[in-house]
């Protein structure tokens, strides 16, 4: 069963994240066949996209498959990683990409959905940035995007406190564009989509790079960038983070001691 599904109708793309039985887990292979889904959409002509779960799902994406991270001595979120990597392919897209959200949306896949140019939820969407629940530390571009949609003190608390965000105050803080009833969810989207879809494709690729490019525009010196790669590393060296990753495999709390 492909971990994907997409479909395009007119220059509106959907991409479905279909693999209920790990909550859309952000698999190396769910990756891959995302990958594969925005490059069909690509060769295709799409002028939007909209990331969505399959229907009923009562999590969007439950974020990075937390099996597949590397134990202690190796970058849990390194340049290459499958997850940074799709961040990086959304963010480079020509066309824009809505995510539809109608349920909760954990860890990595809050980045993800972060990183979608429009997000639109319901009530029962809700944000949980999970990396201190199993002592992972997250990167640094992640934390940038965070700080500049949240603001600083606001993203403190997701990630220290580990604790979801309701699609109430989400739209109040700027997570959510749009805040509608579940039962209009589609067609709101679908509306959204289609008026994309009718405006200039050049217009708007030249627009989303010059966001990205402008988002970029205040780089961390060398030093900067070196000192929070050493905090990360003694952070993903550590006990912690083996705990962290062998306590949710074994289905129990993590008990952390700071080492």
């Amino acid at each position: 069963m492909p971990l994907i599904l997409s479909q395009l109708d007119g220059f509106v793309g959907t991409i479905t994240m279909n693999h209920p039985e790990h909550r859309n887990a952000l698999s190396d292979q769910m990756i891959s066949e995302m990958f594969d889904a925005f490059e069909d959409m690509r060769e295709r002509k799409a002028r939007v996209i909209v990331l969505r779960a399959h229907e009923g799902a009562k999590v969007w994406s439950a974020g990075h498959d937390v099996r597949e991270l590397p134990m202690p001595g190796r970058d849990p979120l390194g340049y290459d990683d499958p997850l940074v990597r799709i961040l990086r392919e959304i963010q480079h897209l020509p066309m824009p990409v809505i995510a539809m959200i109608d349920s909760s949306v954990w860890g990595g896949a809050c980045d993800v959905a972060l990183t979608c140019d429009i997000l639109i939820g319901t009530p029962k969407a809700q944000f949980t940035m999970t990396p201190a629940k199993i002592g992972v530390p997250y990167n640094p571009s992640g934390l940038l995007r965070f700080m500049n949609i949240l603001g600083i003190n606001t993203a403190k608390e997701m990630f220290f406190s580990a604790q979801p965000i309701p699609a109430e105050r989400a739209k109040q803080v700027g997570i959510l564009n749009h805040l509608v009833p579940s039962d209009e969810l589609e067609a709101f989207t679908s509306d959204m989509a289609e008026k994309i879809s009718r405006n200039s494709p050049l217009s708007i690729a030249a627009m989303k790079e010059s966001f990205r490019l402008l988002g970029n525009a205040s780089p961390l010196p060398p030093n900067m960038f070196e000192r929070i790669q050493g905090l990360r590393r003694k952070v993903y060296d550590s006990q912690d983070y083996k705990e962290g990753i062998q306590s949710f495999l074994e289905k129990r709390p993590p008990v952390f001691v700071g080492e």
